[in-house]
């Protein structure tokens, strides 16, 4: 049966701190503070502590953890916060943290707002919020469609939906100009193309940029979309 945040705490507090990860992230991003990194690296502990009753990530990316997850959201963070001006930002169906929790850590001075429909998920995403003491980061228990018309001017997402259907479950609440930034893989030139006329008579896809992650050299990419 799936526990609740305050469950697994109860039941795994005495194991936590057994708990061994590899950590190369300060290796792989030396410009960051030693502040942003020890926020990061406790954010990955409480990841991989409660994917073991949460599911919060696939267990065979738990070894990787630091590169497939930690990385990644760091790598998307830093194109999507060099390209934004916007001083809120939504992370739509954000799961595990991923890029939302990240992207708080790298600019305290922006607000965040995870959102999820999953309550189990958002739990876990207050629990680190109160963790790492994140006090520009907020949580919501809802669907996308239910965040209310026009209240979201910049967002992203992370395997919420392929694009086509995420822009459809968006339309109502993304103001007019809204930025909403998707991080794709290798798909994304394919969802692109197979846009509806219904989909791109209201939006604009832009590809914003590559990145690599800094080993094993797999190609990732950010497709902005702009609300017309």
């Amino acid at each position: 049966m799936n526990q609740t945040v305050p469950e697994v705490v109860a039941a795994m507090t005495d194991i936590k701190d057994g708990v061994e990860l590899p950590w190369r992230v300060p290796e792989w991003f030396s410009d960051l503070s030693i502040q942003i990194l020890d926020s990061l690296r406790a954010y990955y502990s409480e990841l991989i502590f409660f994917n073991k009753k949460m599911n919060l990530v696939s267990p065979r990316t738990e070894e990787d953890g630091d590169l497939i997850h930690v990385a990644d959201g760091i790598l998307a963070a830093k194109l999507i916060l060099g390209h934004s001006k916007h001083g809120e930002i939504y992370d739509i169906g954000s799961g595990n943290g991923v890029p939302g929790l990240i992207m708080a850590i790298l600019a305290p001075e922006r607000t965040f707002r995870l959102v999820d429909s999953d309550t189990r998920k958002i739990e876990f995403i207050k629990h680190c919020i109160n963790k790492l003491g994140l006090k520009n980061c907020f949580a919501t228990h809802a669907r996308a469609e239910e965040l209310g018309e026009g209240i979201m001017h910049c967002g992203v997402c992370r395997g919420f939906a392929p694009i086509g259907r995420a822009l459809l479950m968006l339309r109502k609440i993304a103001d007019k100009g809204c930025e909403f930034y998707h991080m794709k893989g290798e798909t994304w030139a394919r969802e692109v193309g197979q846009l509806p006329a219904q989909v791109l008579a209201s939006w604009e896809p832009k590809f914003l940029g590559d990145y690599e992650l800094p080993k094993g050299g797999a190609k990732l990419s950010v497709i902005l979309t702009v609300r017309k």
